[in-house]
């Protein structure tokens, strides 16, 4: 069976992350089954040489260039505007980039995981928000991670500072934390619009999401992963399966309902980073 097996034909997805790794697998098999697909990265060349990489497997992707970095809050504001100025209503809306293993600060001072794993991402979300209410029912899908369990809280007086730790593993599963949280928060909101959400755990991916963790312990990590087709099998379930219609603010994994970490079933906490959220990216909560 393919990845998707429902038609999408005169449907519009953007997926982040989409010139590598499962987001590039994601775009493809969206755009296989027949969704026009906004292809969001950084650069030009990799999202060029991406989408000449999907077509040569779908000769009629229709495939349009987003660029957009998440770690800048003012691109975040640009490429959500490219996407508005088009008038596409968004069917989907899957942000699956992300960062692991990195250290400092994003370009507006925010722990570069927390900042390019969740706020970059709150952002694009809200300001995309009405154009995925207007093509309800619509999805919007948030790739998190199983190191959500593992963080212990949401420490907000240290997210406007560098990466506190050597390896950065703590401030990354704090910001899939966050991703949970989020998508608590939106479906909480979204109630009676048709539009669900999702939060995953994609596997233990080989993919660019490590290529800051230094050799020769990138290689060894990796060789115990699944690959990134494996990967994004969750991913395209939950932004496509119709068994999910009914579903959200769900947590997901190997393509099943999952129980979320407590602290992600938290209401207080999400509430309190949606409100913080807002007020760091400049939006009324």
């Amino acid at each position: 069976m393919p990845p998707v097996s429902v038609s999408l034909q005169g449907k519009i997805a953007l997926v982040t992350g989409a010139n590598t790794g499962i987001g590039l697998v994601t775009a493809r098999e969206l755009a296989r089954a027949g969704a026009k697909v906004w292809v969001g990265c950084r650069s030009a060349q990799k999202a060029e040489a991406a989408m000449a990489a999907m077509r040569t497997q779908v000769p009629d992707a229709q495939l349009v260039f987003l660029p957009l970095d998440l770690g800048s809050l003012a691109n975040v504001r640009q490429a959500a505007q490219t996407v508005l100025a088009s008038g596409d209503k968004l069917d989907l809306l899957i942000n699956n980039a992300g960062l692991a293993g990195s250290q400092g600060t994003t370009q507006d001072g925010f722990e570069v995981q927390f900042g390019t794993n969740h706020l970059g991402p709150y952002l694009l979300t809200r300001l995309l928000l009405d154009q995925v209410v207007a093509a309800s029912p619509a999805r919007i899908v948030n790739v998190s991670s199983q190191g959500h369990y593992r963080a212990k809280g949401i420490p907000f007086d240290k997210l406007q500072a560098k990466t506190r730790t050597t390896a950065g593993f703590d401030e990354y599963c704090d910001s899939k934390l966050a991703n949970v949280l989020f998508t608590q928060s939106l479906a909480k909101r979204l109630v009676g619009t048709g539009v669900t959400t999702y939060a995953l755990h994609p596997g233990v991916v080989a993919s660019d999401v490590w290529r800051r963790v230094p050799q020769p312990f990138r290689w060894i990590i990796m060789q115990f992963m699944i690959t990134v087709d494996e990967g994004a099998l969750t991913t395209l379930y939950c932004a496509t399966a119709p068994a999910l219609a009914n579903e959200t603010g769900m947590y997901y994994d190997k393509c099943q309902q999952k129980k979320a970490s407590r602290l992600a079933r938290d209401e207080a906490l999400a509430e309190e980073l949606w409100q913080k959220s807002a007020a760091w990216v400049g939006l009324p909560a």
